[in-house]
């Protein structure tokens, strides 16, 4: 794929882009700021279309499905999660408003949210704000993945939505979605490397085209770009951020 967010093809932020991602892969997405990480996942779900070639799910062009079903099916959430006034359990349902209790729960458990929520007083009955003021960064985060989560999805999107919860948490996240994801299709897009180094195909984006790509094995010994962004991150026990 191509696309230029003018349209036309001028300036393009994605350059012949190419990839396969099999049902049950998890592929991360790794590069700088500005080089087209999350432009590439949200063809995906039509947030935009592309200028030049194709998306499709299931050898279909996404162009020719209804919005409506195809966002039914791909689970996303984003750096900056979005919430409504409502409780808790509400926002968690936003995607599907009939799941059962024991449901939204499950899907807490697996977004590691459901002993912060189970602390307050109200539990999932907790009134939030507009945006979740009254709630933390990474506790918002936590509450979009139990909500992309809850919808069952057949493919999964998380762009940069575990930046703001500890590496642990992170972590804890990611074993539960191995499980959950099993069958289904993952994109993550991540700052800490040490979190996608399991990950079926690890993608790294350059100026908007795939400067590199492969398991984590495989691009410590063919990538210089990689090696570069894990030894500055992992190398010397640090834990430096790269992109967002």
């Amino acid at each position: 794929v191509t696309f230029s967010y003018d349209g036309d093809g001028r300036d393009p932020v994605l350059k012949d882009v190419d990839l396969i991602a099999e049902p049950g892969q998890t592929v991360a997405i790794l590069g700088a700021t500005g080089s087209g990480k999350s432009s590439l996942i949200h063809l995906i779900p039509r947030f935009y279309d592309v200028t030049g070639g194709q998306v499709t799910i299931d050898g279909v062009d996404v162009r020719d499905v209804d919005k409506a079903a195809l966002r039914r099916n791909i689970g996303v959430a984003l750096q900056e999660s979005v919430l409504f006034t409502g409780t808790i359990r509400d926002n968690i349902r936003y995607g599907r408003p009939d799941a059962g209790e024991e449901e939204v729960i499950a899907a807490a458990k697996a977004a590691q949210a459901h002993d912060f929520i189970s602390g307050f007083e109200e539990g999932y009955d907790t009134l939030i704000g507009q945006r979740g003021v009254n709630l933390s960064g990474g506790q918002k985060q936590r509450v979009a993945i139990a909500r992309a989560l809850l919808m069952q999805p057949t493919v999964l999107i998380l762009d940069d939505s575990t930046s703001s919860v500890d590496v642990e948490t992170e972590i804890k996240i990611q074993d539960a979605l191995d499980e959950l994801m099993r069958d289904r299709t993952s994109f993550v897009i991540a700052q800490r490397i040490s979190t996608v180094l399991n990950a079926d195909q690890i993608l790294v984006l350059d100026d908007g085209q795939i400067a590199a790509q492969g398991t984590h094995v495989d691009l410590l010994a063919s990538s210089p770009i990689y090696r570069e962004i894990y030894e500055s991150q992992l190398g010397n026990g640090g834990s430096v951020h790269v992109g967002a």
